[in-house]
């Protein structure tokens, strides 16, 4: 079994960061609720997870069956909800429902007051105006803004650190003209932009996330381009160019593991950052395409159905908690990396 070695400034880093109780706390709690918001699926569906039905076993969640299939009349989809069709199935057999009998785009059509109605044991958030449930729309809304903040941190990130290691190792008129672009393209009014560029093509999650790319990037430059700066000066740089070592080699061996260093502690920040950028997008309607589950869609309806007080709270716990976890983590990242707290 291969073994992987971690240096001893490594583990020192993680004794730290394990030291930051907090931290270390709100890094499992965000992990966890990542992974069961990576499971919507199973736990938040209006289809079954299994049938048995005259003997044979069906798995909807990975197949669509129609209602002939169970001895109904119709080819379409068969609609699980239906009571003749959980008749059908109950007739010769049974099926497993996910705990949340709801997907994010299911209507309940048998609300016991007009929606949004308030919480009730079926619907155990409540349902937003349009009649879907609360809490699944939570679930899928949570997962798609993590996995939307994830994609964009990390890409932002490299793009961030290449434009800054090459305008900190080369220097010169490399630096000088980096230097004035970001400074006109990052002097923009990049969130009414973002507005623009989205209201011009439709909104999806591709085009968001390249719509955000173009503007996001500028976050690490200034920090890489200083490591760099820093760096290209010291003896043994110097000494790896003397002895004819490649600029590829030397930047991506001697150079960049110390600037990554400092960038590292500016992640979960970024994150948080995106989380709040995509919310406030679809907050504003310039987001992801209308029915897509959203954090910032029920924001929105919370705003303007002040007599459903549970469509706006709902929200705000889980976008206000994800971003204190995340800046919580990013306070022991920070720690972490401090060479002043080496013991």
């Amino acid at each position: 079994m291969m073994k992987i070695k971690v240096s001893r400034i490594n583990q020192e880093r993680w004794r730290r960061f394990k030291a930051h109780k907090r931290g270390y706390a709100s890094l499992w709690i965000f992990l966890a609720l990542f992974c069961l918001s990576m499971l919507a699926d199973v736990i938040a569906n209006d289809v079954p997870l299994m049938v048995s039905w005259n003997g044979r076993w069906y798995f909807p969640l990975f197949k669509s069956f129609s209602e002939k299939d169970f001895g109904g009349d119709f080819e379409t989809a068969a609609d699980y909800r239906d009571p003749h069709v959980r008749g059908l199935i109950q007739a010769k057999g049974w099926m497993v429902f996910p705990p949340i009998p709801f997907s994010y785009k299911t209507i309940n059509y048998d609300l016991p007051s007009p929606a949004p109605s308030p919480p009730t044991s079926v619907n155990w958030l409540g349902t937003d105006e349009n009649g879907r449930d609360v809490l699944a729309n939570l679930i899928y809304g949570f997962r798609i803004s993590v996995l939307f903040g994830l994609t964009l941190s990390i890409i932002s990130s490299a793009v961030g650190v290449a434009a800054g290691a090459l305008q900190g190792f080369y220097g010169g008129w490399v630096d000088i003209l980096g230097q004035r672009f970001i400074e006109v393209w990052g002097g923009m009014p990049t969130m009414f932009l973002l507005i623009i560029l989205s209201s011009v093509v439709q909104p999806n999650f591709w085009w968001l996330l390249l719509i955000m790319l173009l503007f996001g990037w500028m976050g690490l430059v200034g920090l890489v381009r200083a490591e760099f700066l820093r760096a290209r000066n010291l003896e043994y740089v110097m000494a790896a160019k003397a002895l004819g070592m490649r600029d590829r080699r030397v930047i991506f061996q001697h150079v960049l593991p110390n600037a990554l260093v400092a960038t590292m502690t500016f992640l979960p920040f970024i994150l948080g950052g995106s989380l709040g950028t995509l919310t406030a997008l679809d907050f504003l309607g310039f987001g992801l395409p209308v029915g897509s589950p959203s954090l910032g869609d029920l924001l929105s309806q919370g705003k303007a159905n002040l007599q459903a007080p549970w469509l706006g709270l709902s929200a705000f716990v889980v976008l206000g908690g994800a971003l204190v976890l995340l800046f919580f983590v990013g306070e022991a990242v920070r720690d972490a990396f401090d060479p002043r707290r080496a013991s």
